[in-house]
């Protein structure tokens, strides 16, 4: 039991590192159709909550900034469509690399997927700090 606490962080790079062996000496297709799996899970719940009343982004900056202005709800609701927006690409390009050789699946599930995410993120992120600038609002 000692050595799980001691190496707890570890436990998820080792499975990380056991499911990609286990991809690549097998070859079980069935695999690549996780990343478009999840980004699809992650897209649906973005973009089911645009037909609520609050929307997931919403829902964030209640949790962290309790009442939010109207000019705060509806920049959230905008960008509730964004993000929904990005994720779906994200979701079809990782889809359409289930059919691609495994070089390319590789690359854009294991590398590219990633850097659009956070470049997408920062940048939403300084939208968002220049949006509560202008607004004089608390945090966004």
């Amino acid at each position: 039991m000692k050595f799980l606490k001691k190496f707890k962080g570890l436990i998820p790079v080792l499975f990380t590192l056991i499911v990609i062996a286990f991809f690549y000496f097998t070859k079980i297709t069935a695999l690549k159709f996780y990343p478009p799996t999840v980004n699809f899970c992650i897209f649906l719940l973005f973009f089911l909550s645009i037909f609520s009343k609050e929307t997931i982004i919403q829902k964030f900056a209640r949790m962290t900034d309790g009442e939010l202005s109207p000019s705060l709800v509806n920049y959230t609701r905008k960008l509730t469509y964004v993000w929904s927006i990005f994720l779906f690409i994200n979701f079809s390009i990782a889809l359409a690399t289930v059919f691609l050789p495994d070089k390319f699946w590789i690359l854009y599930n294991g590398f590219i997927s990633y850097i659009l995410l956070g470049m997408f993120f920062a940048i939403e992120y300084l939208i968002r700090i220049f949006f509560k600038r202008k607004n004089n609002s608390c945090d966004v």
